[in-house]
């Protein structure tokens, strides 16, 4: 099994940052890709940043410039750091992972439990 656990989340003022983790753990061969996705209250559950295992990286138009995701390889672990945010921020940040587990030969998708983001004007 794999677990992906979220933190970092909270309450900010806009303009304000915060640093997400998500720390990947269990049967794990390798990590082919981590990513962010965000979803706000009514709408449905969109990506925010993806980062491939090479190192490649993207992040969405509507955070370009403010978002950074990055990876330690070397402890299964991602982050998204937040800048500038802004009250659309807000939301249930979830990350996700495309596994390579030790006990399969197939490469499955997992989801962390979801970490709370709030901005305040």
């Amino acid at each position: 099994q794999v677990q992906l656990v979220e933190s970092g989340g909270g309450l900010v003022q806009a303009g304000g940052s915060l640093r997400l983790s998500c720390a990947a753990s269990g049967s794990i061969a390798s990590i082919i890709v981590m990513g962010w996705y965000r979803q706000a209250p009514g709408k449905e559950r969109e990506l925010v940043a993806v980062m491939f295992s090479g190192g490649s990286a993207n992040v969405v138009d509507s955070v370009k410039g403010r978002f950074a995701i990055s990876r330690d390889n070397a402890k299964n672990t991602a982050y998204l750091q937040m800048n500038k945010l802004k009250p659309e921020d807000t939301a249930v940040y979830y990350c996700n992972a495309v596994v390579r587990r030790t006990d399969s030969i197939s490469s499955l998708q997992y989801w962390g439990q979801g970490t709370q983001v709030t901005v305040s004007s």
